[in-house]
């Protein structure tokens, strides 16, 4: 009996000093978790009954070089729910159905999904989350957002690009400067209950958020304009697949414009244009077919197509060929209309042949048998070191995504053949802005440039962050050879093949080339022309790519006009003023002339005659083609730059 009792105590002794290392040990537990971790098991009760909504930034605006604003942002909303707050689910899949225009299946599905908060919509236009905010939905939230908004639609879009839902930038400058534009989002922080449910009338907590910075850019908004609207009309006159053409200062790189039409609206940039739409109207497009059709619509080929150059690749040749002193401007060529290389016959343009001719005569009638004789002389080490030294061998380090490299032949793969036909521009392919790098290198007196359209990052306010610099490497060719070439290049256009980009009081200077496309002799062609004013002190250079025209296809036939137009508008806008030569004063009667008789002259003729004659302000009245009255009267005498009035039917 003692033995039980001792045995029992045994027992409630030890069930009692367990217990009581039990109760120490918690205690001791309980005393760490709320003295030294009692910060973290806070935030994290915290973080248990809080939900984050994000604040969309304001995206950094665009402007061009003189302040316009050609990428901003527009209020708009985001439609979020939240499934445990929604008390009438039916009810809030019917209105955000109608409201949205989304299908009720994909509303319902969002709905009814559980988690803690699910997007419907965003972008969402202000006035139609005004109208669900007034239904008063429990679960549904409307937060402000911003959208991407460009206010000139589809001006230069494939080189500003445009932003995908989330406001990162897709393509163009949008992207090459995303990490800028940005901006950093900002949050709203809620209370809820253990069940997720806000607590009404809590306070909030929220954190801002930071707008991006601007862009600033060399293009102007006047140039790309007239420079659109110039491709444009050479490309419904020549019913061409695309024109291609690119603005720059050859002194600095600054692109003023760059033009790949047709272009696309930037503010519906998914929706595939008219003249790709009707090619596949009525068909079913699959998601693969249609995406490759937006890549196609989106790709800025100034940068990331290559192309044979033809004949405005003279220019390299002819700089080669005087940097190394094997040709003088008085050499004297034959030209037969063909020249023989190894066991091939390489054709001359003029299938008769120029006859005997100087190097000057050469480059001005862009003779395929001088060129291959002076690339002869050059030899292929020399050759390839000026491809090196103007850039051809790598990119032009422009800032845009997409670029493309040449695609040359290894040097010791190049023979006779292979060397005559680069000489003029074929057998090898560059982008459009490798060519006009190089040239602007050739007249600018040997410097070359890195082309580029980013300028400035500025703050909202407008305090600069910086100012980007891109790097010049002299040395390209000698300031020597640089004015002679300017010289010969000024020579194509009064007296060569490109005369048509000829224009009073401004000396131009330039290069025509028509290139056939591979394969050869299928009659489809890329007429083009580089031309640059003034010759003697170049501030602004262009080029010019028309692809496959119909009918006539030479460059200096139909390229090369273009030019001219274009530099009869930017350049007095540039600041640029005519400088006529007595010459030209005497042949277009500049100064005082005689005004001519404009009445029965269509609105097109009027045109005509008006880029001859030095009037200033011109006052059309009325909205036909045909002029049936004007002031002055025919034959009055007038000065320079005197106004015109022209009152049309």
């Amino acid at each position: 009996m003692a033995r039980s009792r001792t045995y029992n105590r045994r027992n409630i002794l030890t069930i009692v000093s367990i217990i009581i290392l039990v109760a120490l040990g918690l205690t001791i537990r309980l005393g760490y978790l709320m003295i030294f971790r009692s910060e973290e098991y806070a935030a994290r009760a915290q973080a248990l009954h809080e939900r984050e909504r994000a604040i969309k930034a304001k995206r950094g605006r665009i402007f061009d070089r003189n302040g316009v604003e050609i990428a901003t942002n527009k209020p708009v909303c985001t439609i979020s729910v939240i499934h445990k707050q929604i008390t009438d689910p039916e009810r809030v899949i019917k209105v955000l159905s109608d409201e949205l225009g989304l299908s009720e299946e994909k509303v319902r599905k969002r709905v009814e999904k559980v988690s803690s908060i699910e997007r419907i919509k965003s972008n969402v236009e202000k006035e139609i989350a005004d109208k669900i905010r007034e239904y008063d939905l429990d679960g549904v939230m409307v937060d402000e957002d911003y959208k991407r908004y460009y206010p000139y639609e589809s001006l230069a879009s494939k080189v500003i690009g445009f932003t995908g839902g989330d406001n990162q930038g897709i393509i163009g400058l949008e992207v090459k400067y995303d990490e800028y534009l940005k901006g950093i989002d900002g949050t709203i922080l809620t209370l809820t209950t253990a069940y997720g449910v806000e607590i009404e009338n809590a306070a909030e907590d929220r954190i801002e958020p930071q707008a991006g910075n601007d862009l600033y850019l060399s293009m102007d908004v006047n140039i790309q304009e007239y420079a659109e609207q110039a491709a444009k009309k050479v490309m419904e006159a020549k019913n061409a697949n695309n024109v291609k053409l690119i603005v720059m200062s050859p002194q600095n790189g600054e692109i003023y414009a760059m033009v790949n039409v047709p272009e696309f609206n930037l503010n519906d940039p998914y929706t595939l244009i008219d003249e790709i739409a009707v090619e596949y109207e009525g068909q079913s497009l699959s998601a693969e077919k249609q995406k490759e059709l937006l890549n196609g619509m989106w790709r800025n080929a100034c940068i990331s197509d290559t192309y044979e150059p033809g004949s405005a690749f003279k220019i390299v040749t002819a700089t080669a060929a005087l940097e190394e002193g094997v040709v003088s401007l008085n050499d004297t060529f034959y030209c037969p209309g063909y020249k023989k290389v190894e066991d091939r016959i390489i054709r001359c343009h003029k299938a008769g042949g120029h006859g005997s001719q100087t190097f000057v005569d050469g480059i001005k009638n862009s003779c395929n048998p001088v060129f291959i004789e002076i690339g002869a002389r050059v030899g292929v080490d020399k050759m390839y070191l000026y491809y090196d030294r103007l850039g051809l061998f790598k990119k032009t380090g422009v800032d845009l995504p997409g670029e493309a490299n040449s695609i040359m032949h290894k040097k010791e793969n190049i023979g006779a053949v292979e060397l005559a036909t680069m000489s003029f521009g074929q057998s090898f392919q560059i982008t459009p802005l490798q060519l006009l790098t190089a040239s602007s290198a050739v007249v600018n007196g040997g410097n070359l440039v890195v082309p580029h359209f980013g300028v400035e990052i500025k703050t909202p306010d407008g305090s600069t962050v910086n100012t980007i610099d891109y790097k010049t490497t002299p040395g390209a060719v000698t300031k020597e050879t640089s004015e002679t070439m300017k010289m010969l290049l000024e020579a194509v256009v009064a007296d060569g093949t490109g005369r048509r980009a000829y224009l009073p009081g401004f000396k131009v200077g330039g290069k025509t080339a028509t290139s056939e496309k591979l394969p050869r002799r299928n009659g489809k062609y890329i007429s083009s022309f580089i031309g640059f004013a003034p010759a003697d002190d170049p501030k602004v250079i262009a080029i010019i790519l028309i692809d496959e025209p119909t009918g006539i296809y030479y460059g200096g036939t139909i390229a090369a006009p273009v030019i001219s137009e274009l530099f009869d508008n930017i350049l007095p806008y540039m600041g640029i003023e005519p400088r006529y030569s007595e010459s030209e004063i005497e042949k277009f009667k500049i100064g005082s002339f005689e005004v001519p008789d404009f009445v029965g002259k269509t609105k097109a003729e009027v045109k005509d005659l008006l880029r001859i004659y030095g009037f200033g302000e011109l006052y059309p009245t009325g909205e036909g083609d045909v002029v049936m009255e004007q002031f002055p009267l025919p034959g009055e005498k007038v000065e320079q730059g005197s106004s015109l009035i022209l009152y049309f039917n």
